[in-house]
């Protein structure tokens, strides 16, 4: 997948279109759309081609549970040309967009949704806008993050990664716990794999890092109290605490731009985004959710965390 050219024209006329349209007129299905199943899916592929030499791999596995559909309904309905309009406009080389939709294994009919790698605004919008915003999720403070981190993991193929030995940016909003173990009858139910074992979910961590930069990003400051910790001792510094849940497209554009290495500081970061229409009402907000990777030197996307991948046996095999 991946093939065709980008229009931000096009773009911003699809969103426009759905200006203040309620989410359930824009997300219209009411099951999972059986091409974005994960049962039996061998790989989501990210490939280069003529019109895209340099691939440049960026998931968002929007949490779709409870109150986070806001994410999701606002990049449809107005923010994504936005993200788009920064990385075009910074030159971050041929980025494709892959979609998921996150819930809960254990509650949910739809826990794992999966769209395909895209180049062309209208086919990352129909990915987009063919989820299930099921709206459940889990009653135990904790859905299935870990379920879309092991299909990335082990379901996905990137040339940027195999020919140029840079690895995919991974964007997992929620506001959740994930669970601490991923049951191997999980993974068998949802994705149809055999494990021989569960996995704990440092172990999917630690092979998630070799192929993705991930980040969890959580929607608002009253909702990181209830999982921050947690995620920063799975993430570190890649866990982003916004101000509302429509600086999403900001933040994960200024997270690409730290990590090219194109916004070297905090001030050529807001000069860049502003290329993406950032206002300067925002600017403050967006600046403090990145703060924490200026300087770090955990973004090389050639450099997977090395104390991570050590304690990944034969598992995956």
């Amino acid at each position: 997948m991946g093939y065709g050219s980008y229009s931000s024209e096009a773009h911003e006329a699809l969103v426009a279109e759905r200006a203040g349209a309620p989410a359930q007129s824009v997300f219209t299905a009411t099951s999972c759309h059986p091409l974005m199943n994960p049962k039996g899916v061998r790989v989501r592929e990210c490939r280069d081609s003529a019109d895209h030499p340099n691939t440049t791999a960026i998931v968002f596995a929007l949490d779709v549970t409870g109150s986070m559909g806001a994410i999701p309904k606002g990049l449809a309905t107005k923010d994504l040309p936005s993200f788009m309009k920064v990385l075009t406009g910074c030159t971050v080389p041929d980025p494709q967009l892959l979609f998921m939709a996150v819930g809960d294994a254990f509650s949910d009919r739809a826990p794992l949704q999966v769209g395909q790698f895209e180049s062309t605004a209208e086919l990352m919008d129909q990915w987009l806008t063919r989820s299930y915003l099921e709206g459940g999720g889990g009653a135990w403070g904790k859905e299935s993050y870990e379920l879309a981190m092991y299909f990335l993991a082990q379901h996905t193929e990137m040339d940027g990664l195999e020919k140029r030995r840079k690895r995919g940016y991974l964007f997992l909003t929620g506001d959740e716990l994930p669970y601490e173990t991923l049951s191997r009858h999980v993974v068998e139910t949802v994705i149809g794999d055999n494990l021989d074992a569960d996995l704990k979910v440092e172990e999917v961590v630690a092979e998630l890092v070799k192929s993705f930069i991930p980040f969890f990003v959580i929607p608002d400051q009253g909702r990181r109290n209830g999982c921050e910790r947690a995620w920063r001792d799975l993430l570190g510094d890649h866990v982003l605490c916004m101000d509302e849940p429509g600086d999403i497209c900001f933040v994960a554009a200024g997270a690409i731009l730290i990590g090219e290495g194109i916004a070297r500081n905090e001030d050529a970061l807001v000069q860049l985004l502003r290329v993406g229409g950032l206002t300067k009402g925002r600017e403050g907000a967006v600046v403090r959710a990145l703060r924490p990777l200026f300087g770090v030197g955990r973004l090389d996307p050639a450099a997977p965390e090395p104390s991570l991948l050590e304690r990944i046996g034969s598992l995956f095999k």
